[in-house]
C-alpha cells in the first residue's frame, strides 16, 4: 500500500502548494486525482514519488514509513516507483539518444546487463521503432518523446505508476495508445496507478476510482 498521511509540502514554508493531504492507494488499483491547474496536484505526485521531501507529514510504503526522498531515498524504494511527467521535453536529457534515455534507470541501478533486452522490448510496447531510438530528442515529436518516457518509467519494472498530465501534451490517438500501454502493463504486474489530471472524462475511462482535489487536503 502506498499511503501518504497529512502531507503539507511545497517550495516555500511559508506559503505550501499542498496543504494536509491524505492520499491511499492499493496495490493493483487505478486512482485518478483530478484537480484544476495550479492547485498542488503535481507537487503531491512528486511527494509520492518520492521526488520532493514534504515540510510536514508521512509517506510509507507498505505500512513503513519513507525517511529520505529523492537521492537519499532507499534504492529499493526508488526503483519502486516508475514516473510519467507532463512535458517530456523537461524530463528527457537533450544530449542522449531515446535508447539510451530508456536505458538510463539500468545503468544508474547496475543492470547495464538488461539493456540489451529490456530496451527493445520495451520500445516494441510503446511503439518506437529502431530508427526513432537512434534520435536525440530534438529529432522527435512531443509524443514519440512520451513513448519513450513511458518506457523509461516501465524499464525497472516497477510495483507504482505515477503518471502526472502525462497524456496532457498528447493528440488523442497517442494519449489513448499510451494508456493503453500502461494499462496492459498493469495488468500483467499489479502495479498501482497514480494518475494525475483535470480530465474527469479521461480519469474516469481510465481509472477505477477518481477522487477530487478538495475531498484530499484541508480547506
Amino acid at each position: 500500500m502506498l499511503e501518504l498521511k497529512d502531507i503539507t509540502a511545497g517550495y516555500d514554508r511559508r506559503a505550501p502548494v499542498v496543504r494536509g493531504a491524505h492520499l491511499t492507494l492499493q496495490p493493483g488499483e487505478s486512482l485518478g486525482l483530478l484537480g484544476p491547474s495550479g492547485c498542488g496536484k503535481s507537487t503531491l505526485a512528486r511527494v509520492a514519488a518520492l521526488l520532493h521531501r514534504p515540510d510536514r507529514g508521512t509517506v510509507a510504503f507498505d505500512g513503513r514509513a519513507v525517511t529520505g526522498f529523492s537521492h537519499r531515498a532507499p534504492r529499493s524504494l526508488r526503483t519502486a516507483v516508475g514516473v510519467v511527467f507532463q512535458q517530456p521535453r523537461l524530463s528527457a536529457d537533450p544530449r542522449l539518444r531515446l535508447r539510451d534515455l530508456v536505458a538510463e534507470p539500468l545503468r544508474a541501478t547496475g543492470r547495464r546487463e538488461d539493456v540489451a533486452v529490456r530496451v527493445p522490448e520495451l520500445a516494441e510496447r510503446v511503439g518506437l521503432g529502431a530508427d526513432l531510438l537512434a534520435r536525440r530528442p530534438h529529432e522527435v515529436s512531443d509524443g514519440q518523446l512520451q513513448r519513450a518516457c513511458l518506457a523509461r518509467a516501465m524499464v525497472l519494472r516497477p510495483r507504482w505508476l505515477v503518471c502526472d498530465e502525462m497524456t496532457a501534451m498528447l493528440d488523442a490517438s497517442t494519449a489513448a495508445a499510451l494508456v493503453a500501454v500502461v494499462e496492459e502493463y498493469r495488468a500483467e504486474s499489479g502495479a498501482g496507478l497514480l494518475a494525475v489530471g483535470h480530465d474527469p472524462v479521461l480519469l474516469g475511462r481510465w481509472c477505477g476510482r477518481t477522487t477530487h482535489w478538495n475531498e484530499i487536503v484541508k480547506d
